[in-house]
């Protein structure tokens, strides 16, 4: 009985030995993968089939991102990583930059107003020109009719995340039932600030 196990272990080993170093390195490779924080982002504007203000945008894609990256949303694709066709749009609206809290091993978003002529609305929050604030797992940020249902995925790296976006046929807040409140101004608010654009203009902060 000793010497048929004994063929077996040695059978087992000989073909164990002949598994392509490929296959083996890929087994090994999945084990150690990391997961990668995403942020879904969905969007909706009442203009958005006849407009194509999103024409530049890739829907349904994960972007992966290093995590030092600096997220811009607005009018110039030179600056901006994702870009509206819409003049009413400041050239740098607002951005989105990683960090980490003290207490935490996951990675956090902030989110910060670059515009001076539009201030932007995160839940309840009214942030004016520079006004950040964090991120929550997930948000309705607003300016002018711009709607962006912002939904955060946890994961394991600190080097790199993905960004996902999602077109809406619908109007967010009405189809999430998101409550309308009074905006609550950070500190600082300028007076000209204001939710919505008045007439198209090429001039802009940015080009100050």
């Amino acid at each position: 009985m000793s010497t048929a196990t004994e063929k077996l272990d040695s059978a087992d080993l000989i073909r164990a030995s002949h598994i392509p170093r490929g296959i083996m390195s890929s087994f090994e490779d999945a084990d150690t993968e990391e997961t990668v924080t995403c942020l879904q982002i969905t969007v909706y504007h009442p203009g958005q089939q006849q407009s194509g203000i999103f024409q530049s945008i890739r829907f349904y894609n994960r972007d992966k991102l290093p995590s030092s990256e600096v997220v811009k949303f607005g009018r110039n694709s030179n600056i901006c990583h994702y870009t509206f066709q819409d003049k009413q749009v400041s050239r740098v609206q607002f951005s989105l930059q990683l960090f980490k809290k003290f207490d935490s091993s996951v990675l956090s978003f902030e989110i910060k107003n670059m515009s001076k002529k539009t201030s932007l609305l995160v839940d309840n929050k009214e942030l004016c020109y520079l006004n950040k604030i964090d991120l929550p797992y997930k948000c309705m940020v607003r300016f002018g009719e711009y709607q962006f249902l912002m939904e955060k995925e946890d994961g394991e790296s600190l080097e790199f995340f993905e960004t996902q976006f999602i077109l809406s046929p619908r109007s967010l807040l009405q189809e999430n039932n998101w409550p309308l409140r009074r905006p609550i101004p950070e500190y600082g608010c300028y007076s000209f600030c204001s939710t919505q654009n008045t007439s198209p203009t090429e001039m802009d902060e940015n080009e100050l």
